[in-house]
């Protein structure tokens, strides 16, 4: 497929998502007073919708393995990040309501953030530090408590494909505190819509789901060493190609 070819259908997709996003914040103003299931379901058929567009239009398909592992019990998902890509997958895909973790700044978005407001997710000031972890302890016990899974990208950002950010500890840190188990996801979706790029790539995005893995008699330091090996082990076995030379 020639660039150009490539350029026309990712901004094809760009116009359309643009449109899609106004059109639903406006929707989702409807769902404010739903039930939260209810809201959530709406809300994130944005998601779906994101998510069928990037595959009929940039080619963009996508399997899971593993979803097996996903428990019937509270947990708390780590995941790789390469992408915009997983952020919207992962909201409508797994089985329990997914709670993130992100910037506070992120719900002054227009119409994006409007989105983001009405559903039960944890706004952090990553400037106040241990202030910030605290909050998302005191959020996320309550959120593991309602039934909801609190996600988390422990390298913090999008890391391009075939490298490794730092692992931060958040993630087990409200492992440990709340005895919850983790489950770890490799995702090779920066393969086709990497990161800052404007251009989309058809190809197939694997999302590879491990099984739980349990804080007990862990520190977060130690729990997040069998995360970050479980997740950049798959990695290679995702994207062997991209590790073959280091």
């Amino acid at each position: 497929m020639s660039r150009f070819s490539l350029f026309l259908r990712s901004l094809l997709f760009f116009l359309l998502m643009t449109v899609l996003t106004v059109v639903w914040s406006m929707a989702c103003i409807l769902f404010a007073p739903l039930p939260y299931a209810k809201r959530y379901y709406w809300t994130s058929r944005w998601n779906v919708i994101v998510i069928w567009m990037a595959k009929v239009i940039c080619g963009i398909d996508y399997q899971v393995r593993g979803a097996e592992n996903f428990p019937d019990a509270p947990a708390i998902v780590l995941c790789k990040h390469q992408s915009a890509w997983e952020t919207i997958f992962l909201l409508p895909m797994t089985p329990r309501p997914l709670v993130f973790v992100f910037k506070k700044s992120l719900t002054y978005i227009p119409f994006f953030g409007w989105g983001i407001a009405l559903l039960r997710m944890i706004p952090i000031n990553r400037s106040k530090g241990r202030d910030a972890f605290a909050q998302v302890v005191v959020q996320g016990r309550k959120r593991l408590a309602d039934g909801q899974w609190v996600i988390m990208f422990p390298e913090g950002t999008r890391i391009p494909v075939g490298q490794t950010g730092k692992y931060k500890l958040g993630g087990t840190r409200l492992a440990v505190e709340t005895n919850t188990p983790v489950i770890p996801i490799a995702v090779n979706a920066g393969e086709c819509w990497p990161k800052n790029s404007f251009i989309k790539k058809p190809g197939l995005v694997t999302v590879s789901i491990g099984k739980p893995i349990a804080p007990d008699g862990l520190t977060s330091v130690e729990l997040m060493g069998l995360v970050e090996n479980w997740i950049e082990s798959e990695m290679r076995v995702l994207s062997p190609h991209a590790y073959a030379k280091r």
